[in-house]
């Protein structure tokens, strides 16, 4: 089965089914709709195309699809930069691998300049590098300490979605443990439009569905969503809740790896918290 075939039907029509009719100014008919959402020739009228046509692609049926169809539907579904870009991966005629592999998918190494960078920020700013399928691949000891302890994990737990879903201490870090597990769920939904035939995001994604009921439903879900910065809640254990900022930025000469910073406003609580921490680190 081909990847669009996978993934732009429950993708469409799940965007279908969030958008409300009469916010787009189409008529009411609530009585006669048996779905809530868009109906498909509502969709086909917005963007221009023919019913027929529309159908073809909800279905992966349609060939080669133009540009300006996808931007024309991506109008018509108010679809985000993000979601816009995945629809266009998601039709491209690739495949992903056809069943999970219990053979584990080689990590990516971080060069010894970007280690030295984030030893460098280790008295004041947590820091790590990512790699495909949120593995993790290398921090400082500032980061180490921030929630879980990477260094006693081994290689194969070093992976940001694995130990949000399914490390027992994970609810307890993450006070807004619902939105951190959506949130990097509708990231990992990015790099699996972007990279179908990564093997290593397709392995974690593998993992997850066998894991974790929770990772399935917020699969299900079909959010899209890129994680470049943001604010989060971390409950640490020793020094108490932090509020940190993180900034993501993806290494210009290694553009599968992402470098992540956390820190926190200046003379806030966290601040002064991130500071002992930092100190109990050093010694």
């Amino acid at each position: 089965m081909g990847y669009a075939e996978d993934e732009v039907t429950p993708f469409l029509k799940a965007r279908r089914a969030a958008l409300d009719p009469v916010a787009l100014g189409l008529p009411d008919g609530l009585a006669r709709r048996r779905v809530s959402g868009l109906r498909r020739e509502e969709v086909a009228q917005l963007a221009g195309i023919s019913v027929d046509y529309y159908t073809r692609i909800e279905q992966g049926r349609a060939q080669a699809v133009s540009d300006a169809v996808l931007d024309a539907i991506a109008r018509a579904l108010r679809l985000t930069a993000n979601e816009h870009s995945y629809l266009r991966n998601i039709t491209q005629p690739r495949r992903r691998p056809a069943e999970c592999t219990a053979q584990p998918a080689p990590r990516p190494r971080v060069r010894p300049q970007i280690q030295e960078l984030l030893d460098a920020m280790n008295d004041t700013v947590p820091a790590m590098v990512f790699g495909p399928g949120t593995d993790i691949l290398a921090w400082n000891r500032l980061a180490g300490r921030l929630t879980f302890d990477f260094a006693a994990l081994p290689e194969a737990q070093l992976n940001s979605a694995l130990l949000v879903f399914t490390h027992p201490d994970a609810r307890s870090f993450y006070p807004d443990w619902e939105a951190t597990a959506e949130e990097i769920v509708a990231s990992l939904r990015v790099e699996d439009g972007q990279y179908p035939d990564e093997p290593r995001v397709q392995q974690v994604i593998c993992e997850l569905r066998d894991a974790s009921p929770e990772f399935v439903r917020c699969w299900e879900e079909r959010a899209v969503r890129e994680r470049n910065h943001g604010t989060k809640r971390i409950h640490h254990p020793e020094v108490g809740e932090l509020v940190v900022t993180y900034e993501a930025f993806t290494l210009p000469a290694d553009p599968e790896q992402r470098l992540c910073t956390y820190t926190a406003a200046k003379g806030s609580v966290t601040e002064e918290r991130l500071r002992t921490l930092a100190l109990g680190v050093a010694a």
